[in-house]
């Protein structure tokens, strides 16, 4: 069973990153067979800067390397080294209806937010089907925001396969409703896009002050709060506090007497505490690029070696050799 993930350079990654993706992506190294890559294509949608997309592809290259990614028993790289996946988007886009593309929420959620609609942004799904299925890739670890594209490739490997013959694996997604959408400064997901991120590396005065940021409702620290598990502080407080502790926290807070200023200090020591041992690894790594450069090349190396099977039985598929 292989497994596969991305994640896209287009700025810092935020903890909504690590445990709606990174995490699961990285814990199934334990079952072998993972892939793993940095969609370098994908933030051309968003990022016009070349310097900035060198920067942020690097910085993605330290975090998940840092959070746990293994190179010696999983494959890593950069997606625009593996250049078979535009020609399999070409072989896919070739055959998806522009309706299925019309309908897709993230889409249309950022054409209505003001971001400049372009190709890149509308032929999103299919890029990403190329991702995964030129890899026969079986699990697909998402959040919740991606599961309406990770239906998008299953409907497009079923559709070339029918137009072709059964020449592509038809994925599943793997997603923890745990963690699977992890709310932002602001209650809405944590994304990039909405400027709601806590980051999982950074300065540590900066990220305190956001912390110490999030907007609360107008109630005394002694009125209870019969709500508390809907309270932003407690949401985040069950990712990177041990569970008795959140626990105990969420019901201080019900029963009355917890401050919020209180509750968002206890917030920022779990998290900072949560990803101490990744930020050591980290800073070891930003003093030996050759190495991370060295592990994408290899990575690169090990992912064309599939991706060229698989395009070739696609193009024998549909006719072009």
């Amino acid at each position: 069973m292989r497994t596969l993930t991305g994640i896209t350079p287009s700025g810092t990654l935020h903890i909504g990153n690590y445990f709606g993706a990174m995490r699961p992506a990285i814990e199934a190294q334990q079952a072998g067979d993972c892939f793993y890559f940095i969609a370098n294509y994908h933030s051309m949608t968003s990022v016009t800067d070349a310097a900035e997309r060198r920067v942020n592809t690097r910085g993605i290259a330290l975090d998940w390397l840092a959070c746990g990614l293994d190179p010696k028993i999983s494959v890593f790289w950069r997606q625009s080294d593996v250049p078979e996946v535009t020609e399999l988007t070409w072989l896919l886009g070739s055959l998806t209806p522009m309706g299925l593309l019309e309908r897709a929420h993230s889409y249309k959620d950022k054409a209505a937010k003001g971001i400049s609609p372009n190709f890149g942004l509308f032929a999103y799904p299919v890029l990403m089907a190329a991702d995964i299925l030129l890899y026969d890739t079986h699990r697909v670890p998402v959040g919740k925001d991606q599961k309406q594209h990770l239906e998008m490739t299953r409907d497009i490997a079923i559709k070339f396969n029918e137009a072709y013959g059964e020449t592509l694996v038809v994925p599943a997604a793997v997603i923890r409703d745990d963690v699977a959408v992890v709310p932002g400064l602001d209650g809405q997901k944590m994304s990039k896009s909405y400027g709601n991120t806590i980051e999982i590396f950074g300065d540590e005065k900066v990220l305190r002050k956001k912390i110490m940021g999030i907007v609360m409702d107008s109630r005394t620290p002694a009125e209870p709060k019969p709500d508390a598990d809907k309270n932003l502080a407690i949401q985040l407080l069950k990712l990177v506090a041990p569970a008795e502790v959140a626990a105990d926290l969420e019901n201080r807070l019900r029963a009355g007497g917890l401050g919020y200023g209180d509750l968002k200090k206890a917030l920022f020591e779990h998290y900072w505490n949560y990803f101490a041992a990744a930020r050591v690894r980290r800073t070891e790594l930003a003093a030996n690029l050759d190495h991370v450069e060295s592990v994408l090349r290899d990575g690169a190396a090990r992912a064309r070696a599939v991706a060229s099977v698989v395009l070739q039985r696609a193009r024998r598929a549909s006719g072009l050799e």
